[in-house]
């Protein structure tokens, strides 16, 4: 019989597989977009459902629980904060998966999830803002003129 068999193992042993979704868990959940395989994404897109539906209560052991799950306080404090508060009218179907063609090196299936309604400034959030490089240039000009 085939109880409790219903996810994909992913050629992966039991540790590295909760460790991989825990940290696309936490990018999905800074970037509110990633882009991975298709078997990954169609298997972290119930987990990440559960853990904004375990966000929008907000007590203290819906905290201590998503945080032994993600290990990240900032995740943690973006779903309570944030995507709690965007999706409570919600009731469900937090995230979607779009199929984004075939990975040129091994022609894996492709696929980006992300969050429905998403910021689209989350994606942002590591780039460093560029300084105008006219600004930069006259003062080398300066340096140099006054040499």
């Amino acid at each position: 019989m085939r109880h409790g068999i219903g996810y994909r193992k992913l050629n992966k042993t039991g540790e590295h597989r909760k460790a991989l979704f825990k940290n696309m868990l936490n990018s999905l959940i800074k970037y509110e977009q990633i882009t991975t395989t298709l078997p990954k994404a169609k298997e972290l897109k119930p987990q990440i459902d559960k853990v904004i539906t375990i966000g929008k209560k907000n007590i203290l052991s819906n905290k201590k629980r998503l945080f032994s799950k993600l290990q990240d306080k900032k995740s943690v404090t973006k779903v309570f904060d944030e995507l709690s508060k965007r999706y409570n009218s919600r009731k469900g179907g937090y995230s979607r998966v779009l199929k984004a063609g075939y990975r040129t090196g091994d022609d894996a299936p492709m696929a980006v999830i992300e969050l429905v309604d998403r910021n689209p400034e989350a994606k942002k959030v590591d780039k460093p803002k560029k300084v105008e490089k006219k600004e930069d240039e006259k003062k080398v000009d300066q340096k140099v003129a006054s040499k």
